[in-house]
């Protein structure tokens, strides 16, 4: 039997009153959104969730081929800037995922995350046969997601207050497989560029980064500034990096990243890639000299997460699950650093 999670470890965690923990759990005003936020990610990876869940029982899988779609399956996208049904990124996830319920002739409607309190109180939850999530939505949103007990299965986020399936890349092996090439290759100066608590998929690349060195005895000499949320801005993020010893590599957590770094550093009379290389992630953009980056079939992503809905609807007291869509290495030769 699990240890009950009290609502004072909770505090204790966030560096809170338990007045707080109580009103946050319970849905109540008197905290923040932030602090809100914050007290349910502390529950979720406590633990405090996972109490209050029932056993899952031994059932008989159903397959989902042929299984009649009575109800809208909800497609929900994050109001985030950059993470919208335009973004080259997203743009072919939503596209994977509405081709493949046209193909099984179920009903889709497609949200934006709202800014207010209650999610559905426009919809009838008796309708909506299951939610697939678009990129990093709310924990305050997935809460209330969570009380109307409808399967819900997330495309590329991960969070500890809100257990459901999920469908990511292979963030940890395109990375580990990206960094291995540039070592074998003589690169030993890396920095990291991204906002590693943005997104899991940023962190779990940035794990993947860390180990990588560990492994092969390579100090990991990190600039914090490069990790933190002042990355998200890379105007005003340059001036605080220290340009005068530049490492070999920036290994940056995505495309656009790599492509606003370079375009930083040339303003500032670096040369890319003559003084120093720059890497990417998800194979977004092709106008910059990006030297390696991972090809994530953003498609695939979206298909793959109808495919697990669908699945879910048939087996809902099944445990939950985690896919991951191996992604493929490319290495653009041409922008090469020579070593000495």
């Amino acid at each position: 039997m699990r240890n009950k999670v009290t609502m004072q470890e909770i505090a204790d965690m966030v560096g809170v009153s338990k007045f707080a923990v109580s009103r946050a759990l319970s849905s109540k005003p008197g905290v923040s959104p932030q602090t809100r936020e914050m007290i349910l990610k502390a529950a979720g990876q406590l633990g405090y969730f996972k109490h209050h869940e029932p056993p899952k029982k031994n059932i008989e899988m159903k397959p989902f081929q042929g299984a009649a779609i009575s109800g809208t399956i909800v497609v929900l996208f994050p109001n985030v800037r950059y993470q919208n049904m335009e973004s080259i990124y997203w743009g072919p996830v939503l596209e994977g995922i509405t081709s493949r319920l046209n193909h099984e002739e179920a009903d889709i409607l497609t949200l934006t995350e709202p800014t207010g309190d209650r999610m559905f109180e426009l919809l009838n939850p008796n309708a909506i046969q299951g939610i697939i999530t678009v990129g990093c939505i709310s924990t305050q949103i997935l809460m209330d997601i969570g009380r109307l007990h409808i399967p819900v299965v997330m495309v590329d986020h991960y969070d500890p207050a809100f257990q459901c399936d999920a469908v990511f890349a292979d963030n940890f092996s395109g990375m580990r497989s990206l960094m291995v090439k540039l070592i074998s290759k003589g690169y030993r100066r890396y920095q990291f560029v991204g906002s590693i608590k943005d997104a899991q998929s940023f962190y779990e690349r940035w794990i993947a980064y860390k180990t990588t060195l560990e492994e092969h005895g390579i100090e990991l000499n990190q600039d914090p500034v490069l990790i933190g949320p002042e990355s998200d801005d890379m105007y005003k993020m340059m001036p605080f990096v220290n340009l005068e010893t530049l490492p070999d590599v920036f290994i940056c957590a995505n495309d656009s990243n790599a492509a606003y770094l370079i375009d930083e550093l040339t303003k500032r009379g670096i040369s890319v890639p003559d003084q120093c290389v720059v890497t990417g992630f998800d194979n977004t953009i092709d106008t910059h000299p990006i030297l390696a980056t991972v090809h994530v079939n953003k498609e695939l992503l979206g298909i793959r997460a109808v495919d697990q809905i669908l699945w879910r609807i048939m087996n809902p007291d099944s445990a939950h699950e985690r896919k991951l869509i191996s992604g493929e290495l490319i290495l653009r030769e041409q922008y090469a650093k020579a070593l000495p």
